[in-house]
């Protein structure tokens, strides 16, 4: 169908070329056949011209087209080998459980077979003594000598061997039980903190993530560390209830931070033992789903120790957080042997190396790559490194030739408490001081922390628990 543009333009053409050939006849004194071939030939040049940019347009816009077809056939090959990988790992742990499952009836079938040759060879047995007993029956009758025999023979001895004393609980065990009760009495009081710590760029300090760090107050206001506390929570099964009440936290303060400012994120904290818990893990799953469009700024961080001792339980559980859109953190790095290809497809994207660490020259000769490039080699696979523990302005300079791109630690800022409301849906992000960043502007809100905290120490919250004994 010709379009209303098209239609006009023709009419537009041969107008010109009309009015052309009328100046021609009229005004020059030309004759009317001669003015007609000059519109003529007015009109043809201008279909002429109209045809030539048409198809020039037309071409670019096929172009254009062409561009974005092969855009979307690349991202449909590439989503195409995504969903053929995943079905040939589900294909070979099918088969790996259908072959163990195979392997395992056999056994128990060989098992049962001799079991029943067992009891036949048993029940043979029996019959044939039976058999005998009935056929020939055998009377004894006691002599005098042997009468005189049992007579003379002594009672024989019995030896009680003495019974070992039960040995006293050790004082240890007391208590570190008195300790996690103490410990599950400041989660049902909801006497849980959330201390938050700014990372930023490097050389520019501006703010970009927020780390969020657990802290546990008792009765007295007195603060226990998660270093102090973590063994204990984990011994007595308390540490999937503080992961998941530090998560529904961490994300009410990301809520509140991203009303003011999109380009932050917050790092959360998760022990290996509530990855490996399927009753824990389920309860956090089930929430972060729930949360799945914060996922972009949600940073879920574990331990190095904990990558590297991943079982079958612990790399399902960490796929399906991956597949939420969850990006994951490496924290408490003991050395720089890192395989940036594998910790990229598990989903890691920020890797934690403490500064000194870095910039200790022993490293050279334990690792396969010098630690100046370890920046760019993890960049290569997304990956972004985070200088933490940083406390003096030298280590700044020296990390920014390794070009370290976020930076954390005490020269920035500590952590810092939420306010008393931080625990409900009110929370308030704490905010770092422009000062504190040498005159560096920051992009994330802030307010002043709460009252600063009292002394703190393990043993403070240990003589609460075991009391004045």
């Amino acid at each position: 169908m010709i379009r209303i543009s098209t239609i006009f333009i023709a009419i537009c053409m041969v107008l010109v070329a009309a009015s052309l050939g009328f100046v021609l006849y009229s005004v020059a004194g030309i004759s009317g056949s001669e003015s007609a071939i000059v519109a003529l030939a007015a009109l043809t040049c201008l279909i002429l011209y109209n045809a030539v940019s048409m198809r020039l347009r037309d071409r670019s816009d096929v172009g254009g087209q062409i561009a974005d077809l092969s855009r979307g056939t690349a991202d449909l090959a590439r989503q195409v080998a995504e969903f053929g990988r995943r079905l040939a790992a589900v294909e070979g742990r099918v088969a790996s459980a259908n072959s163990t499952g195979a392997d395992r009836m056999q056994g128990m079938a060989g098992e049962i077979s001799e079991l029943g040759g067992l009891v036949r060879q048993l029940a043979a047995s029996v019959a044939h003594h039976e058999d005998l007993l009935a056929a020939a029956p055998v009377q004894t009758v006691a002599s005098p000598r042997d009468d005189v025999l049992q007579r003379v023979a002594p009672a024989p001895t019995v030896v009680v061997a003495p019974q070992p004393t039960p040995a006293a609980p050790p004082e240890v065990s007391r208590s570190e039980t008195q300790l996690i009760g103490a410990i599950r009495q400041a989660i049902d009081e909801n006497r849980l903190d959330i201390y938050l710590q700014p990372m930023v760029t490097l050389p520019q300090r501006k703010v970009r993530y927020y780390e969020a760090v657990t802290r546990l107050r008792d009765e007295r206001d007195q603060v226990l560390a998660a270093e102090d506390f973590i063994e204990a929570a984990e011994a007595g099964g308390l540490i999937g209830r503080i992961d998941h009440m530090v998560m529904l936290r961490c994300v009410q303060v990301l809520r509140r931070l991203m009303i003011r400012s999109k380009d932050v994120g917050v790092f959360c904290n998760v022990s290996a033992a509530t990855l490996s818990s399927p009753q824990h893990f389920i309860q956090c799953l089930d929430f972060l789903e729930a949360n799945r469009a914060l996922a972009p700024s949600f940073v879920l961080e574990f331990k190095q120790a904990t990558f590297r001792n991943l079982g079958p339980t612990e790399s399902e559980n960490l796929a399906a957080l991956a597949q939420r859109g969850y990006r994951f953190s490496i924290d408490h790095v003991s050395d720089l042997r890192l395989e940036p290809r594998e910790l990229a497809d598990r989903g890691v994207r920020f890797i934690k190396v403490p500064a000194a660490l870095l910039l200790d020259a022993r490293q050279i000769a334990t690792t396969d790559i010098h630690p100046s490039d370890l920046s760019d080699l993890l960049g290569r696979y997304g990956i972004d490194l985070i200088a933490e523990r940083i406390e003096g302005e030298r280590s700044v300079v020296d990390l920014l030739d390794y070009d370290v791109r976020f930076g954390q630690g005490f020269l920035f800022a500590p952590p810092r408490p939420l306010r008393p409301e931080g625990a409900s849906a009110t929370a308030e992000a704490p905010q770092t001081n422009p000062q504190d960043l040498n005159g560096a502007s920051t992009s994330a809100p802030v307010s002043s922390p709460a009252a600063p905290p009292r002394a703190t120490g393990s043993a403070a919250l240990a003589r609460r628990a075991l009391g004045p004994n």
